[in-house]
């Protein structure tokens, strides 16, 4: 491949796998942090979390004590329950691996063997060399130290923040469900890293102060540590300084493609990921820097010792990648520190919770079934299996004429047009009214049919997607699985093991469905363009607003984004540069095409 990057100091894996949905990656950390390999649990769905404490309890013979909803503080204590029992769990597997055998199949020989060229693989492949003697046993017991687990993150979806209530009365903000979940999380004895996505979150970013854990301790560590997800520099600046006023510090910025992703895709203005990185890459000493002289003042204020030095910034990137090379490209041209690998992980049975049936659904998806939606009740676009259960039931109760959710788990309550209390937009009662409403009102045709498919497209996600981990741990056997796959998905088509899948990311073996699949860069922009189809549709629609001058940036960025990787392309391989350069030059022709035409001359002009 010509091209190899050490991990980063403390980390045995150049790679990490993101939080996926709210089951799929649920227990994941139990799976893979005693190989090295750090993963993200969601704190969105802690109904959830106490099924899988009660199922894990059992599994490993620990004590359990239910915590009900009705208890005092239920979902933070819920949260920290469960991650105390996880970081126990682990360490006793941790424990076992360092002591056992280095013999074939042995739990640490799979530690080691998985392992990327480095010097830790280095200094195995030597022990393995070594005769047996004295010499190989004190190599074998450095090695043994050396094993070290992933880290056991999670994750908090900011714009996901529901108040709460109890009989009928609104409890205070710290209850809401995002704050209850970072308290729960900061209670725990977990040292790793909370991951926030979705955007900034004044009142839940100042929370943070209230936990030493987010401070430097008198040694400078961060027991606990800020990651933030983000879309391009001026976000992370932006949400950096933010914390950096409070004297906190983001040890990540975790860069996702904006549609080439799982779940929710929180798409840019035509800002492409290459552009993104380069940014990052330039600009990361001048970041690091200015954010630490803010930083150090905040403390300075707050009465605590400022950080002589900044400390550590980690740029990572995740979204759409596909092949070792594209990998070890990001981690070589880019210098990011690590790369996120998920959507694939969903064919790693044991890694992630899918049922078998849904595997099944996953190893035949296409593109047509893998598709941008209005599913979610955020009104954010997103991900979708058309296949999926959870899809199958939502299309059966349009048929019904009983559309809509009974919303078991309310987590995505935010409409207050019919009720004081919020509601979901995907639930029977919102939809209800709001077909009601509809066939009241003055508008086309067209435009009514268009409104009805919206509104019908909301789909239970906050439920259902819990339903691979309930499902295929038996919690509930008539779960109906939402899967939200990123568009990779559909480049993947057996279930593999984990051997296998690390294995394809750092170029042993290939898994790739089609040796014709687009560079993961090609990749995003085409779904730009489909996007930017899809944004035309919606204002001649009336679904949306958008300005003529959002259009033209759009375009303006997509047209540089494409500049950019012109230039870029001289990277590559003679081979590759060329099928790049021609899919560029294709997908350029392909917007000025759109641009030009009759239909989006008429949509753009009407949104003046």
């Amino acid at each position: 491949m010509g091209y190899m990057k050490h991990p980063s100091p403390g980390r045995p894996h150049t790679f990490h796998i993101p939080v996926m949905g709210t089951g799929f990656s649920i227990d994941t950390p139990l799976r893979v942090a005693k190989y090295g390999i750090s993963s993200v649990i969601s704190l969105f769905d802690d109904v959830l979390i106490e099924q899988m404490r009660r199922y894990h309890s059992g599994k490993y013979g620990k004590p359990y004590e239910k915590i009900c909803d009705r208890d005092e503080d239920a979902r933070a204590n819920r949260i920290t329950a469960y991650l105390d029992l996880l970081n126990g769990l682990i360490r006793d597997q941790v424990e076992a691996l360092q002591s056992s055998p280095f013999e074939p199949g042995s739990e640490i020989t799979r530690y080691f063997e998985m392992l990327p060229d480095s010097q830790l693989r280095q200094s195995y492949v030597e022990m393995l060399a070594t005769p047996e003697s004295a010499e190989k046993t004190r190599m074998q017991d450095v090695l043994r130290h050396r094993a070290v687990p992933g880290s056991i993150d999670v994750n908090i979806m900011t714009k996901v923040d529901r108040d709460r209530y109890r009989n009928g009365n609104k409890l205070p903000q710290e209850f809401s469900d995002a704050m209850a979940a970072l308290r729960g999380y900061a209670k725990s004895i977990l040292q790793s890293s909370i991951i926030f996505s979705a955007g900034v979150n004044r009142h839940l970013f100042g929370y943070l102060s209230q936990f030493d854990d987010f401070f430097p301790d008198d040694k400078g560590v961060l027991k606990k540590k800020i990651v933030l997800k983000v879309s391009d520099f001026r976000s992370a600046m932006v949400q950096g300084k933010l914390l950096a006023k409070k004297g906190l510090w983001v040890s990540e910025y975790r860069i996702e493609s904006g549609l080439d992703c799982g779940g929710h895709a929180f798409a840019s203005s035509g800002y492409l990921m290459g552009p993104i990185l380069d940014e990052f890459c330039r600009r990361k000493s001048e970041f690091i820097h200015s954010l630490h002289e803010v930083c150090n003042k905040a403390l300075a204020i707050l009465g605590r010792s400022p950080v002589q030095t900044p400390q550590d910034v980690l740029i990572t990137v995740q979204g759409g990648i596909g092949t070792a090379d594209e990998d070890a490209f990001l981690l070589q041209h880019y210098d990011v520190d690590s790369t996120g690998w998920g959507t694939p992980f969903l064919l790693v049975p044991e890694v992630t919770n899918v049922d078998e049936v849904h595997l099944e659904k996953l190893l035949a998806a296409t593109d047509r079934d893998v598709y941008l939606s209005d599913t979610s009740p955020l009104g954010i676009p997103y991900w979708n299996l058309r296949t999926s259960a959870s899809e199958q039931t939502r299309r059966q109760r349009i048929g019904a004429n009983k559309p809509g959710s009974p919303c078991p788990k309310g987590y995505l309550v935010s409409d207050t047009e019919f009720t004081e209390v919020p509601i979901c937009r995907a639930s029977r009662v919102y939809q209800k009214n709001k077909l009601e409403q509809l066939s009241q009102g003055d508008i086309s045709a067209e435009q009514l049919c268009a409104m009805r498919k919206n509104i019908l497209a909301k789909s239970c996600i906050c439920h259902d997607l819990a339903g691979g981990a309930t499902l295929k741990h038996d919690l509930d056997p008539n779960a109906r699985p939402a899967l939200c796959c990123g568009p990779n998905i559909v480049n993947f088509s057996r279930v593999v093991s984990l051997e296998e899948m690390v294995g394809h990311i750092y170029g042993r073996l290939s898994l790739l469905t089609s040796s014709d699949r687009p560079h993961m860069f090609i990749r995003e922009l085409m779904l730009y363009i489909d996007y930017f189809r899809w944004e035309l549709q919606k204002v001649s629609e009336g679904l949306l607003d958008r300005t003529t001058k959002w259009f033209l940036d759009f375009k303006q960025n997509l047209i540089g984004g494409i500049e950019y990787y012109r230039s870029l392309a001289e990277q590559f391989s003679r081979e590759q540069k060329e099928r790049f350069l021609r899919d560029l030059e294709t997908l350029s022709q392909e917007i000025e095409n759109i641009l030009s035409s009759t239909t989006t001359a008429a949509a753009i002009e009407g949104v003046k």
